[in-house]
């Protein structure tokens, strides 16, 4: 009974923490954005020939999109400076939105080489700072201040979310479980110029970007 009572004070003090002041986008899961975010969505015609994508795990990820030959990303954004407090101490990046990053954060970018021949990228609505043409850059804003890697933030805990991978584990969030999932977009062979610049999320190679995915300690896993 003392435990249940505890865990009950825990995620009633976790569902009380609002998003911090400020601009910036994360990417959107499968249960949507927060309340009063706005959307948007980037199409990336990735490599014709030989195509490596992948996303991991291959089934049970919780990105919303399109993710076969080409790749579908749904961002969720927040446009004004409503909020509370500032980003806390830790070790992760999110999406830069507005120009600069929050108090706190360097900022860095990952710039894809798309596919060349018969080009159909595509975007719409709101989306991270960035540049969508051709070929795809994204900017970010990562933090690595943490006192422990064991260390918790708060952020809400009300409903599943996203945050990139740093240079570490992925970062603890009080209420939440996390899950290691990642992206592979296979960029243009020929002639290739994808390049990672400043601060950025945790990659293997150009491609493949590591995300942490969020979601109620009080509810049941997501599938494997």
């Amino acid at each position: 009974m003392v435990n249940m009572f505890i865990l009950f004070l825990m995620i009633a003090s976790s569902c009380a923490v609002s998003w911090p002041s400020g601009k910036y986008s994360i990417p959107k899961p499968q249960t949507g954005c927060p309340s009063g975010w706005s959307e948007g969505w980037r199409y990336q015609d990735n490599e014709d020939t030989h195509n490596i994508n992948s996303v991991t795990p291959s089934t049970g990820y919780h990105f919303f999109g399109t993710f076969n030959r080409n790749t579908k990303m749904y961002y969720c954004t927040k446009k004004t400076f409503s909020g509370s407090g500032k980003w806390p101490k830790g070790n992760y990046c999110i999406a830069r939105k507005g120009g600069t990053c929050p108090s706190g954060f360097c900022t860095g970018s990952i710039y894809w080489d798309d596919q060349d021949s018969g080009n159909t990228n595509s975007h719409g609505g709101d989306l991270p700072d960035g540049v969508y043409n051709r070929n795809t850059k994204i900017y970010y804003c990562c933090r690595s201040d943490a006192t422990s890697i064991d260390s918790y933030i708060d952020l809400p805990a009300r409903e599943p979310f996203y945050l990139y991978k740093y240079t570490s584990t992925c970062q603890r969030v009080r209420g939440m479980t996390v899950r290691d999932e990642y992206l592979k977009m296979d960029d243009e062979d020929y002639r290739n110029s994808s390049s990672d610049n400043g601060c950025h999320p945790k990659k293997t190679d150009s491609t493949e970007v590591y995300y942490c995915y969020y979601y109620p300690s009080h509810i049941d896993p997501p599938p494997e």
